[in-house]
């Protein structure tokens, strides 16, 4: 098994995976059109009771706003409903994106200008894709909140994009540091923080 060290870990807890996967999701909405915030405030520091139920606290601004999708830099509150973004590095592909402490990928025969999905049915179910709700925000720790967007998928669901490529887990990764999908019939690769292929020059 490959090596790694992860550089940053995701607020989120590992199992919140399985409600991020969870079925369609109905009234996905318009993608919209991306547009950049004013400069955030830094991130608040972690800790204290409160849950921001909007998904981030009022006192930070979004780096991003696409549609209704808020993105902020940063590490999500504790327990604030939000999805995070870090970053990961292994000693074999280099840095790629996590979310929920779990990689994710990109597929060649996706596109990302105009950003479209053609990995569904039992590839969907191989590769779930990485989904976002209404009311979650999303944090980028590592990488920069512009590249990060959605897409509507053909069943509703909102699908998380890094530089327009749509991204997606891999069923065969249990825990931190799995891999096991990078390179998968050469058309699937875990995701730089730039939206490019991890361990390809």
């Amino acid at each position: 098994m490959l090596s790694t060290k992860h550089f940053h870990r995701a607020a989120l807890p590992f199992a919140a995976a399985s409600v991020i996967l969870a079925g369609a999701l109905s009234a996905c909405g318009s993608s919209g059109t991306a547009k950049p915030a004013p400069a955030p405030a830094p991130a608040p520091a972690a800790a204290t009771s409160v849950v921001a139920p909007a998904g981030a606290p009022q006192s930070q601004a979004p780096a991003k706003t696409q549609g209704w999708l808020k993105v902020y830099r940063g590490t999500a509150p504790t327990g604030t409903n939000a999805l995070q973004l870090a970053i990961a590095d292994n000693s074999a592909v280099g840095q790629y994106v996590t979310a929920t402490d779990r990689a994710v990928y990109r597929f060649d025969k996706d596109t990302n200008n105009p950003p479209a999905s053609n990995c569904a049915g039992e590839c969907a179910t191989t590769w779930p894709p990485l989904l976002v709700q209404r009311d979650q925000a999303v944090y980028a720790a590592g990488v920069d909140p512009q590249l990060v967007g959605f897409i509507e998928r053909a069943d509703g669901a909102c699908q998380i994009t890094i530089a327009g490529w749509p991204v997606y887990f891999f069923a065969k990764d249990q825990k931190p540091g799995d891999l096991l999908g990078q390179g998968v019939g050469k058309v699937w690769h875990a995701v730089t923080p730039a939206g490019g292929k991890a361990g390809v020059n």
